[in-house]
């Protein structure tokens, strides 16, 4: 088996509602492609897009964003809060719980560790 893999590049993907339980602000939408995943690692990368609106989030997993478009204020329960724009990058851990801010639709590129 080979240790490198080219990872494809952003097909077709539908989008989907946030949920209504989740939802502050606005309609917004996601959608997902992933590019890589390996179980045994508990790794998996890919890209997601999302349309402006707010939500709440709950992390039980690590994440690594590169944001490639867009504008996004993510802020966590306890006040602290990160706003990020295209070449922008940062990391939630798990157990974070907060919100998510699209202000201009967003693209990110995203690595998650279970």
């Amino acid at each position: 088996m080979s240790r490198l893999t080219k990872l494809p590049k952003a097909g077709e993907a539908a989008w989907e509602p946030v949920p209504a339980e989740k939802r502050l602000a606005g309609l917004p939408q996601t959608r997902t492609w992933v590019h890589y995943d390996n179980p045994a690692a508990r790794l998996s990368a890919g890209e997601w897009e999302a349309t402006a609106g707010k939500w709440r989030i709950a992390y039980a997993e690590w994440e690594y964003v590169l944001v490639i478009s867009g504008r996004c204020v993510i802020t966590g329960d306890d006040g602290t809060s990160i706003t990020a724009g295209p070449g922008d990058s940062f990391v939630i851990e798990p157990g974070f719980t907060g919100t998510w801010e699209v202000s201009e639709p967003m693209r990110k590129h995203w690595v998650i560790r279970e």
